[in-house]
């Protein structure tokens, strides 16, 4: 069977699963929409947390940033696997002891104010309009390449699938939907990232392939990419860092505490029927979340070692000179795996120097010794560009694997996708009907009617998400990390303020979000354009790219979240404390012991 045929099937049947699942666990009232009854297992939570973790962003793109990166992509692994820890020890057993799914409903209630929930739903949405995104400039990434349509069609095929189980099943529908799709994703992950273990490395465990020796040489692997990306103009892969130390932290934080205040996340906890199932589905999450995560480093690291290897022959298995002319692979000879990508324009080739070869190098380099090494060989620049994006998604067809393990990718990266965009869409669709709708403007509205009014907010929501998505600021997961910035600088800190701070008033949650929100928008609308549109950039008022201490704008959400917590406390020193029964409640709420019914569903 030819590999299209192969992927139609694989896909097509992964597709076919996930909406016969939605219409299955079709939702019939709110607490089934919202919540799922609070009746799933800790298992399957766990892998439902799993899937909704792992988007498009942890599965086709964060692999393809640390082969890019090297050591420096390591901020996403520590970023987002330490936010996730941070939130599941210490935020979302509080928040589900308190009893109340949403996060804008948790500050209204926790800061006695329809203005602070309104003000949490604003961030909400912003937040979770800009992670979807990135969601789809990874679907349309998929679907551009293994149903061969463009990437337009990717994203709006990729709207269609979501509206059908989102807006259907609702939390009970996406909640098994997600299972579902993790167990197809992680496999998609790990039986590739094992099958070039083992082809180059010979071991079959990618963690530890990471640091053994090349199959034939008695070299590492790691230490030969370094060598390879050296002579190629490249920072050394295991040293290089993100745009300088103090970047790479601020980075890495703004990851952290922007994971943590995610809302999508935070809802599946709810899911669960007790506070002791919330902390043993966190402990199954943490398990499931890790077999990508550890796996991550290896598929990056191997993934640039075949690339290197297909367009300099003889180089990384041979020790061949790069600058030798019969060492760049002569583009009429490419492997059928370029040819393809070339396709969907992610994958580009410009003969600048016009010998008919692929020269693949950094032509920015500051290393006056390799310029002249390149000059001298004859190349004008760098004449392959590769998008992030399709490194994972191409890895097994450049390792030239079997047709059916391609398809498994491709089912996968679309799962990964379509999970993080259905619960982000959960998110949008409660924070409109129930925290909007029901909590401020129409209290008296009915249980049918909010239900109705969740289902139109989540098709509208995947319309603009959509069509965003055609044009995304950047790659999956920097795009992914805007949003996470974007969380950090408004909701974790509320959250954070609203469990541990009896004192923190509403005016000081209220100013500290608001000022969060506009300073990490500003820096960020600076450098992207005004809501990401092209053209609308003013770096200008801002002195210019990474202005602020070198900066970049993924990674300010960390300063604007030390805006919020500062305005939050001067605020809140100069207006009234909370009145005493908010202070005895978060006193109680405070203490391990017995749980809140989920009420919100109600």
């Amino acid at each position: 069977m030819d590999l299209q045929t192969t992927i139609y099937l694989v896909v097509g049947a992964s597709f076919a699963l996930y909406i016969g699942i939605a219409l299955w666990a079709r939702a019939g009232t709110t607490s089934d929409f919202y919540a799922a009854g609070g009746q799933v297992g800790p298992v399957m939570n766990g892998m439902a947390i799993g899937a909704d973790w792992m988007s498009a962003a942890s599965f086709i793109s964060m692999a393809g940033l640390i082969s890019n990166m090297g050591y420096g992509g390591g901020l996403f692994l520590m970023g987002w696997t330490g936010g996730y820890v941070l939130l599941a020890m210490l935020l979302a057993p509080y928040l589900r002891k308190f009893g109340k799914f949403t996060v804008p409903q948790f500050i209204g209630d926790r800061f006695y104010s329809k203005a602070a929930s309104t003000v949490a739903v604003l961030c909400l949405l912003v937040a979770s309009l800009t992670y979807i995104i990135g969601q789809m400039t990874g679907v349309g990434v998929a679907f551009s390449r293994f149903l061969g349509v463009t990437s337009e069609t990717g994203i709006y095929a990729g709207m269609g699938i979501v509206f059908l189980y989102a807006v259907f099943g609702g939390m009970k529908g996406i909640t098994y939907t997600q299972v579902a799709q993790y167990c197809v994703l992680i496999s998609a992950y790990i039986i590739p990232a094992i099958f070039i273990s083992i082809q180059l490395t010979g071991n079959p465990i990618p963690q530890l392939g990471l640091g053994s020796n090349i199959v034939g040489q008695d070299v590492s692997l790691l230490h030969k990419l370094d060598m390879v990306v050296s002579d190629l103009g490249f920072a050394n892969y295991t040293t290089s860092d993100a745009g300088g130390m103090l970047n790479m932290f601020v980075y890495t934080m703004s990851l952290m505490i922007g994971t943590a205040g995610l809302p999508h996340v935070i809802m599946r906890f709810f899911t669960v029927p007790t506070v002791a199932a919330a902390r043993s589905s966190a402990g199954w999450a943490l398990i499931f979340i890790g077999l990508l995560y550890t796996t991550a480093p290896a598929v990056a690291a191997m993934a640039k070692t075949n690339l290197l290897r297909t367009i300099t022959p003889g180089v990384v298995m041979g020790n061949a000179d790069p600058y030798a002319a019969d060492s760049q692979l002569v583009y009429e000879e490419r492997p059928d795996w370029m040819k393809r990508w070339e396709k969907t324009g992610l994958l580009k080739w410009e003969d600048k120097n016009g010998d008919g070869r692929i020269q693949y190098y950094n032509d920015k380099s500051k290393s006056d010794a390799f310029k002249a090494k390149a000059e001298a060989a004859g190349w004008k620049g760098n004449e392959l560009t590769v998008n992030a994006d399709i490194i994972v998604l191409a890895n097994p067809e450049i390792a030239l694997l079997p047709n059916w393990v391609i398809a498994l990718v491709a089912a996968g990266g679309l799962a990964a996708a379509l999970s993080t965009a259905a619960g982000l869409l959960m998110a949008i669709s409660a924070a409109i009907s129930h925290d909007l709708i029901k909590n401020v403007f129409v209290p008296e509205i009915s249980e049918k009617n909010e239900l109705l009014a969740g289902k139109i907010s989540m098709a509208v929501a995947i319309v603009i998400a959509g069509y965003l998505g055609l044009n995304p600021p950047g790659f999956a997961a920097g795009t992914v990390a805007l949003a996470f910035g974007i969380a950090a600088s408004s909701l974790f800190p509320a959250i954070m303020m609203g469990i541990f701070s009896k004192k923190m008033n509403k005016e000081g949650a209220i100013c500290g979000m608001l000022a969060g929100l506009f300073v990490t928008l500003f820096y960020v609308f600076a450098a992207k354009g005004i809501f990401f549109i092209k053209g609308t950039e003013y770096l200008h008022l801002i002195g210019g790219p990474n202005s602020f201490f070198g900066i970049t704008p993924e990674a300010f959400g960390a300063i604007g979240a030390c805006v919020n917590f500062g305005v939050a406390f001067i605020v809140d020193k100069m207006t009234p404390e909370p009145p005493d029964h908010i202070q005895a409640m978060v006193e109680a709420v405070r203490i391990p012991r017995g749980s809140g019914a989920v009420t919100g569903a109600h």
